[in-house]
C-alpha cells in the first residue's frame, strides 16, 4: 500500500526545500523527489510540449524549462493544459516508488512542493520548510535574478509559507545560516527516530 510510512516534505519557492532534502538524505532519511520525477516526466514529453507549446520550448537535451516557466506563470490556461498533462503521470510514478518505500517499514520522506495547494497525496504527517516571507523574497530574487513584481507574482501561486506552516505536522527552520539549518534537520530526524523507534 502507498503512503503508509510517508511524510510530505513540503515549503515555499526559496525556502530551501532542496537543501533540506539533501541534508535529509545525508541523515539517513529516504526521500522521493516528486521535481526529480517531474523534471525527467517532462523531458521525456518534449515530443507533446513542441507541439502543444511550440518548438522553441524545446532543445536538443529536453525541454528548455525556464522559458516554458516564464509562459506557463503568466498564462494560468497553459498551466493547467501542463498540469492536467503532467500531474497524473508524476502522482503515478510517486505511488510506484511510495509503495517500493513503504515495503521497508520505516518512515521516509515525499518532497511534494505543492502538498497542501493540490491535495492528490493521502499523507497524514508532514514537515514544512519555513522561511518568514521577506527573507524567501529576498533569497529568491537572488537566486532567479527576477524582478520583485516577476518573484512575487511566482510566490503567490502557492499558499503563503505561513499557512502552510499553520498545517505541517513539522517545521524546519531555514531563516538562519546553513548551520542551523543543519541543526533543525538533525532534531527533527532525531524526533522520527524516537517516535518510529527506529
Amino acid at each position: 500500500m502507498a503512503f503508509e510510512y510517508a511524510i510530505a516534505l513540503t515549503g515555499g519557492i526559496a525556502t530551501g526545500k532542496s537543501t533540506v532534502a539533501s541534508l535529509l538524505a545525508l541523515n539517513g532519511m529516504r526521500v522521493i523527489d516528486a521535481d526529480k520525477i517531474a523534471h525527467t516526466l517532462l523531458d521525456d514529453s518534449k515530443e507533446w510540449v513542441a507541439k502543444t507549446f511550440g518548438e522553441e520550448f524545446v532543445t536538443p537535451k529536453g525541454v528548455d524549462r525556464a522559458a516554458l516557466g516564464k509562459v506557463i506563470f503568466s498564462d494560468t490556461k497553459k498551466k493547467r493544459l501542463l498540469e492536467e498533462y503532467l500531474h497524473p503521470k508524476i502522482k503515478a510514478e510517486i505511488e510506484r516508488q511510495s509503495e517500493k518505500q513503504d515495503s521497508f517499514g520505516f518512515p521516509y520522506l515525499i518532497d511534494i512542493p505543492l502538498f497542501f495547494e493540490n491535495g492528490n497525496y493521502p499523507i497524514e504527517k508532514s514537515v514544512v520548510v519555513y522561511t518568514p516571507p521577506e527573507i524567501q523574497l529576498e533569497r529568491f530574487m537572488k537566486r532567479n535574478g527576477y524582478s520583485e513584481e516577476e518573484s512575487l507574482r511566482r510566490i503567490a501561486t502557492q499558499l503563503p509559507i505561513d499557512e502552510k506552516a499553520k498545517r505541517a505536522t513539522w517545521i524546519i527552520d531555514n531563516s538562519h545560516d546553513l548551520k542551523h539549518l543543519q541543526n533543525e534537520v538533525e532534531r527533527f530526524v532525531e524526533e522520527i527516530k524516537k517516535r518510529y523507534m527506529i
